[in-house]
């Protein structure tokens, strides 16, 4: 049985970050394999009616059936592959939910980020948990309370670690990936979801 860290959100929604839950060799075997393995895309989003084409990758693996819609395109699954599903069950047993997607992101470098946004599209079950497993480079990692934007938590994301967002985080809160040009090396993030 994993211990339960502490809620990192004083209110509104449940964060809990499990730490480095692989080794520092497993997480970098986990990396390589991710890097050669993962078909790798360029993801798509609509901002103000322009399609804008990003630097950070990203891959969507899902079981069948499950495509995922989110700044105005839309992602048909890849197949599970042995060690995603490996990755899953991991997850799944730190965080005692049942994940049934997942999407990849590849940053090349701290010059590539996530700004203020929230994991709350109408085809994820709502307030279902996000695991989000991290490889890589350590990049910090941020919230913000909506109706509060002077209320923010933040972390460090180590290689192999695990972070969960349950109950109403996407509800509550916003959350981002700084920007930071001192970070040269790729970080891979997987965060596995629950899909309608």
């Amino acid at each position: 049985m994993t211990e339960v860290p502490p809620n990192l959100l004083p209110c509104d929604g449940i964060a809990r970050y499990f730490g480095p839950v692989f080794s520092p060799v497993e997480a970098q075997q986990v990396m390589a394999t991710l890097m050669m393995a993962v078909p790798w895309r360029s993801d798509e989003v609509v901002l103000f009616g322009k399609r804008i084409v990003t630097a950070r990758k990203v891959a969507w693996y899902a079981d069948a059936g499950q495509a995922y819609t989110y700044s105005g395109t839309t992602k048909e699954a890849l197949s599970w592959t042995p060690e995603l599903l490996e990755l899953k069950a991991v997850a799944e047993a730190h965080c005692g939910s049942r994940f049934n997607s997942c999407l990849l992101n590849l940053y090349h470098n701290g010059t590539e980020g996530m700004g203020w946004h929230s994991d709350d599209e109408p085809s994820i079950v709502r307030d279902s948990a996000i695991a989000s497993l991290s490889f890589g480079a350590e990049r910090r990692f941020l919230f913000k309370l909506k109706r509060d934007p002077e209320t923010k938590r933040g972390l460090t994301l180590e290689p192999g670690s695990l972070l969960e967002m349950a109950d109403t985080t996407q509800t509550h809160w916003l959350h981002s990936l700084p920007k930071s040009t001192r970070i040269r090396e790729p970080r891979v993030n997987l965060t596995f979801r629950l899909m309608h």
